[in-house]
């Protein structure tokens, strides 16, 4: 139905740019397209009276605001049903120990049909309108998970994990296999015929991959235009290993392949050196900033301002379950924490070697708008989507959220928009999430 929201709407135009409505309007037509936003609604009806005529009127009240959609750039659905698991365990021991385990049970369609729609689900109910999934090797079980987020409505990139190698005797695959997996799964979501889902290349990462299956997987991302999605320099150990076998950094082992494109985007990293930045800037590539999951999982502290300031694009992701929770709004917070913590640290190291040098005491943390940023359209933009989704640009889909700071305890006084936006963010939670929409559909209502 087409309809136009009466109210705050508010938006973000870049890493520094936040925009705000305050009893403004967003208009949206009856194919899910965003016709019209703004502060004076009346005068736009006047100058529009066409695309103004038989729209729906839906007032906001005082608490209430409009926001885009959460994107989670980073999310392993298998591992949602071992969320805050094993988490006392450096990267590697926990997927040998926990991970590896459980994804070998996804060749069992019932197991792998419950635990995709809930994971689905609870994205949903948290406000991902758009979201990266790692699966697993199996192919019919993430055609499941394809499936899931196609009749839940949610927009998705999904991938077949491929790895031929370094990986358990009970879960590997053969480079043939992988491949032959990788095209039949391609050709599957293909034919489920959804805008919203699309497959995207999923080597686990370089460890579990052979350099020839590497290459063919970037072959075959070439070969259809297809996004592409993987780990880089999370852990420090994991990097040691991948110089030893590729005998080149992280970064080169993935571009050796043809695998850095401007569709791919790399989860953490936190320890990537000056010239894998560099390379990764040059291609195009994006980085999907886990904090909580590299807390979590002692990787390490990734510092998104040096990523932003070289240019390389950034979004959050959960990192289910190597983070403990489905909710961006949480990964929010973890990254505004871990941009303080990289600030008091870079300060103690300072102040400990006896010379202060006053431009190494000006960090600039994170703010909680440039957070939002990276929610929203910093995460489409990761994904290389951020001409279909991420902010309330004319023309772009709308996936938005309705979000009412009331829902859990009124406000004791009536608050600006900033105030709204700095409650929720700091203070919210799923339950605020009154409504969520993607492509102009309300797929939640209430909260669930």
């Amino acid at each position: 139905m087409a309809t136009v929201f009466l109210g705050t709407v508010v938006h973000t135009k870049s890493f520094s740019e936040f925009e705000s409505f305050e009893r403004g309007f967003l208009a949206v037509d009856d194919a899910g397209k965003i016709i019209g936003v703004g502060q004076d609604y009346h005068a736009w009806a006047s100058s529009n009276p066409a695309h103004a005529k038989g729209l729906t009127e839906v007032q906001l009240s005082d608490y209430q605001f409009l926001m885009p959609g959460f994107v989670d750039c980073h999310i392993h659905a298998p591992q949602f049903a071992q969320v805050g698991l094993g988490l006392d365990m450096p990267l590697l021991d926990w997927l040998n120990t926990y991970t590896f385990p459980l994804e070998a049970k996804f060749s069992n369609q019932q197991f792998a049909q419950q635990v995709y729609q809930s994971v689905v689900e609870a994205t949903l109910r948290c406000g991902t309108t758009l979201a990266s999934y790692f699966a697993t090797n199996h192919l019919e079980s993430t055609l499941t998970l394809a499936r899931e987020a196609v009749r839940q409505g949610q927009r998705a990139l999904v991938g077949k994990v491929c790895s031929n190698c370094n990986s358990p005797d009970f879960y590997v695959e053969t480079a043939e296999e992988s491949v032959s997996a990788t095209l039949a799964f391609v050709e599957g979501v293909r034919e489920l015929g959804s805008p919203l889902v699309m497959p995207t290349i999923t080597p686990r990462f370089a460890l579990s991959c052979s350099k020839e299956l590497l290459k063919s997987l970037g072959d075959i991302a070439k070969r259809f235009d297809l996004h592409i999605q993987s780990h880089i320099s999370e852990n420090l150990a994991e990097i040691e290993m991948v110089k030893g076998i590729f005998k080149t950094s992280y970064a080169g082992a993935y571009d050796e392949a043809g695998l850095l494109t401007n569709k791919t985007v790399m989860a953490h990293g936190v320890h990537l050196e000056d010239d894998e930045v560099a390379l990764l800037k040059v291609r195009g590539c994006s980085v999907a900033h886990c904090p909580t999951s590299n807390t979590m999982l002692s990787s390490g502290l990734c510092d998104v301002q040096r990523l932003v300031s070289a240019g390389v694009s950034v979004g959050l992701g959960t990192d289910v379950s190597g983070g403990n929770s489905v909710s961006i709004q949480d990964v929010l917070l973890r990254a505004l924490d871990v941009s303080k913590h990289l600030d008091f640290f870079k300060k103690q190291n300072i102040r400990g070697t006896g010379v202060a040098k006053a431009q190494d005491f000006n960090y600039d943390q994170l703010k909680y708008k440039q957070a939002l940023y990276l929610a929203t359209l910093g995460g489409a933009k990761a994904l290389s989507l951020d001409q279909v989704t991420g902010n309330f640009a004319l023309g772009k889909d709308f996936d938005a959220l309705l979000v009412d700071v009331s829902v859990v305890e009124k406000p004791l006084r009536k608050l600006s928009v900033d105030e709204l936006v700095e409650k929720f963010i700091y203070t919210g939670s799923d339950r605020n999430i009154v409504e969520v929409f993607v492509a102009g559909k309300r797929i939640k209502q209430g909260y669930q």
